[in-house]
């Protein structure tokens, strides 16, 4: 990692010049976690709308020697329970499902503005006949049209947001190989893949 080139200036317009080599040890990022209200209905869209593979289901192990411990470990309320189901989607992501039961939780989606919002975007190669899908898919709100950027950084790309019927945040995007930011950087984000279903060149599987 000491020789790592991560964080350096790369001469991209407004681009850090951090000198730091992030997380000691770090090799990848792991898995997104998504709070869910039912986790099984959750699984269920993830599975069937959208090709992810349930890997596990687990819950939390609680130590009931130690007060507090979801308090002190999650965050959350003392008397917390929680389950969980880890997911592949693709050939890079894991994404980590989470239903808590807290007497003291929210069932409202923050807004796109607000802080701590997020979302999980797809990369698909035809936005077109993604969202033409999506229409079918029920529960699933599309918003608005297809949008294409101009100009930019993003030039090029094709993106439209939709919710999960229970209000999950997602996005539908197609980024081109020469997508705006390319021309003044040599910095590049990582994807496409080759294929959904493609296992990774490092992959011991």
């Amino acid at each position: 990692m000491a020789n790592s080139d991560r964080g350096s200036d790369n001469g991209s317009d407004g681009g850090s010049s951090s000198t730091s080599d992030g997380i000691p040890t770090a090799r990848n990022v792991d898995h997104v976690g998504i709070t869910v209200p039912d986790l099984e209905e959750a699984i269920a869209f993830f599975e069937d709308a959208l090709g992810c593979e349930t890997i596990y289901r687990a819950t939390p192990p609680v130590d009931d020697s130690v007060q507090d411990w979801m308090h002190r470990n999650l965050g959350v309320h003392p008397e917390s329970t929680m389950r969980l189901a880890r997911l592949r989607c693709g050939p890079t992501t894991n994404v980590e499902l989470l239903e808590y039961d807290d007497p003291t939780q929210t069932d409202e989606h923050p807004k796109n503005s607000d802080a701590g919002a997020a979302h999980l975007a797809f990369f698909v190669e035809d936005v077109d006949a993604a969202v033409a899908y999506l229409e079918d898919v029920d529960g699933v709100e599309l918003q608005g049209e297809p949008r294409y950027n101009e100009e930019g950084p993003e030039e090029g790309q094709v993106f439209v947001y939709f919710r999960a019927p229970w209000g999950l945040q997602l996005e539908l995007i197609f980024t081109p190989d020469d997508v705006g930011y390319t021309k003044s950087t040599d910095a590049r984000a990582f994807g496409p893949a080759p294929e959904w279903d493609a296992e990774p060149s490092w992959s011991s599987e």
